[in-house]
């Protein structure tokens, strides 16, 4: 290609503001929209990371520069891409509700972009609504790539690919640690882990304050740890013909008042060989790799092999267990 790829980011939070760092070095994207709950920005020449780097907890983008108010942030950045603008959308936006992402990929589908959309979901029941969008997503024209970011994502095409050692899967268990300095950085993010604790649930994790949340971690020491989640690394494995869902197991330990993590993100898939033997695979993440680059690094490479199949003619929904993603350079 001679132009780099024109991305937009969906959602300014602290995986936007970290999805745009991460693009910034990058030769063949561009990032050239971003939009937030009451603002958007448009750059065809390009947005510099540091532009939005400033934005705290509860800004906007319309409060800067480069930025512009709007009653409806989301359809200015798909109108864009729309006409043309832009070939590549990365939904960084709040998993909750479980409905919303699935709302506004519908949306993406219905306004005539025939490029390629990606999202990092975590949840099942969320994922399962976009699978059903298949068919919507291939009348469209358009390609979207589910649940590609660390987990399900990263690991989940791991534990895609070790499987292959085996005859038999037996289960596929992953564990991740999170290490955030500062929660409010991530505060859709950890209201979703919140949502796994005891006497929680996604609306009531939803509903609460910020000062709620601070209590709630306090009482913690901020230290969350998360077992059997409903994590869409099932539904991906299932389909891909690894393995049942009931199989796959997900939990990991969140620390929202120090950057280290807690524990060494990892999976292991343990099966039976066409010999007869029993042995496991594991795969470890670097401890020193943080959740934004776990997560924003693979949904660029699997954007890129969107593209790449888009321009074979291929339209439709592909989850990260379906293909490999490719390196952005």
């Amino acid at each position: 290609m001679t132009q780099p790829w024109r991305v937009g980011i969906l959602g300014c939070g602290g995986l936007g503001k970290t999805a745009a760092a991460v693009l910034e070095p990058r030769e063949e994207m561009r990032l050239v929209a971003m939009c937030d709950t009451h603002g958007w920005a448009h750059r065809p020449e390009g947005i510099a990371a540091s532009e939005v780097e400033p934005l705290a907890p509860g800004d906007t983008l319309a409060s800067l520069p480069i930025g512009r108010a709007s009653d409806d942030p989301i359809g200015e950045v798909i109108a864009l891409a729309a006409a043309g603008e832009i070939d590549g959308l990365f939904l960084a936006l709040p998993n909750l509700p479980s409905d919303f992402i699935p709302s506004v990929i519908r949306r993406i589908a219905e306004s005539g972009f025939q490029g390629v959309s990606v999202d990092a979901l975590k949840r099942t029941v969320a994922v399962e609504a976009i699978l059903a969008l298949d068919d919507v997503i291939r009348e469209a024209g358009m390609i979207h790539m589910t649940g590609c970011g660390a987990t399900p994502g990263l690991l989940t095409a791991a534990a895609a690919l070790a499987a292959q050692s085996f005859q038999t899967i037996e289960d596929v268990q992953i564990e991740f640690g999170v290490g955030i300095a500062n929660w409010e950085a991530y505060r859709a993010t950890v209201r979703e882990d919140i949502a796994h604790q005891r006497g929680m649930d996604f609306e009531r994790a939803r509903a609460m304050t910020d000062e709620e949340v601070e209590r709630f971690l306090d009482e913690r020491e901020g230290i969350l740890e998360l077992h059997e989640m409903e994590h869409a690394d099932d539904i991906m494995l299932e389909q891909a013909g690894v393995v049942t869902r009931e199989r796959v197991k997900v939990g990991g330990i969140v620390d929202t008042r120090h950057a280290r993590k807690p524990v060494s993100t990892n999976v292991r898939v343990t099966g039976v060989t066409f010999e007869g033997r029993r042995s496991t695979h594991t795969f470890t993440l670097g401890d020193e790799t943080s959740m934004a680059a776990n997560v924003n690094g693979p949904a660029f490479g699997y954007m890129k092999t969107g593209l790449w199949l888009r321009g074979r003619g291929i339209t439709g929904v592909f989850t990260s267990a379906d293909v490999m993603p490719r390196f952005v350079r």
